[in-house]
């Protein structure tokens, strides 16, 4: 059934994990390298954790994204994988770009169904046109809860709560790897009112879950506790869409990056969705997603899916 209507997983070792210390003073600098981390004192009831500097040291999927998209908040060794990405397959600007757009049409359309509290996971480093930015434009009293397993995304989260929203912004970021459901939950519990609905936001990681890990049973946990009237919004990569040198490069990349990528098709990510009420048009390619400006015939071979679904409908 339908309702009518007409868009971060990492190292294990960074796992379950509350960034309180900020990035005060981030920079790149011509050298991509953090010219300055002084960590600050927050109190966050699970104890101040600094930013892990070994991290600095691999590349990460969040700030690689970041990188794609634009942002600065990425470093050499991010810049190195993301370029190797980029030369086996040069779309994948387009593509971050396009999968950001989706996020931000999703966001909308869910305040205007009277979502007011969202948990992105995998949210990765804060750029242009963030969760908690859309949904406050879109509605008053939005409440945000970002989860990644990127220490620097979460404290370059924390840092922008803070100086756009205050002391009572009442949104906030944790560091914790998706799989780790009961962790993020009670996280949840504390910056969400589990009692109203709330949108389960999962936009381009699912594809760094393997099968092995059961990427529909950890939606189902995350989606479980949750009232009629939540939804759950998802994009994913595809294999499909891009000549097969370019895509066999690009997961190359990211295999040597140490990030390997499950790719799945139409049918592969229609099975995580199995259960649950897609809102019109259903799971289609990510720029087919209610676009807003008419589409370019190109848009029916993107690279990726994306679905919007009522929870408990």
């Amino acid at each position: 059934m339908r309702v009518p209507f007409c868009g971060g997983l990492r190292h294990p070792h960074s796992r379950g994990r509350r960034i309180s210390c900020l990035a005060e003073g981030f920079q790149t600098g011509g050298s991509g390298r953090a010219a300055r981390y002084s960590a600050g004192t927050r109190s966050c009831g699970r104890g101040v954790v600094v930013v892990d500097k070994s991290d600095l040291d691999k590349p990460s999927p969040a700030r690689m994204y970041d990188y794609y998209l634009g942002g600065a908040t990425n470093f050499a060794v991010d810049r190195e994988a993301a370029e190797r990405a980029l030369e086996a397959m040069p779309f994948t600007r387009v593509g971050a770009r396009t999968n950001r757009a989706w996020l931000g049409r999703a966001v909308r359309y869910l305040a205007g169904q009277g979502i007011r509290q969202f948990l992105d996971l995998g949210s990765g480093c804060p750029t242009v046109g963030n969760v908690h930015q859309v949904a406050q434009e879109a509605a008053d009293g939005c409440r945000v809860l970002y989860v990644d397993n990127d220490d620097v995304a979460v404290a370059h989260a924390e840092r922008i709560l803070d100086s756009e929203l205050g002391a009572d912004r009442g949104s906030a970021a944790v560091c914790f790897d998706m799989r780790e459901v009961d962790e993020v939950l009670r996280a949840a519990s504390l910056s969400l009112d589990l009692s109203l609905p709330v949108a389960v936001l999962a936009s381009a990681v699912l594809h760094f879950v393997p099968d092995e890990d059961d990427p529909a049973g950890i939606l189902a946990k995350y989606c479980a506790p949750l009232v009629p009237g939540s939804f759950l919004a998802i994009s994913h990569m595809s294999p499909i869409g891009r000549p097969t040198d370019e895509m066999s490069g690009f997961t190359q990349a990211y295999e040597k990056a140490s990030l390997p990528l499950s790719l799945r098709d139409h049918d592969e990510v229609a099975e995580l969705l199995v259960g649950y009420d897609l809102v019109e048009p259903g799971l289609v390619r990510v720029p087919l997603w209610c676009p807003d400006s008419p589409t370019e015939p190109a848009d029916a071979e993107f690279p990726g899916f994306a679905a919007l679904a009522r929870i408990h409908g």
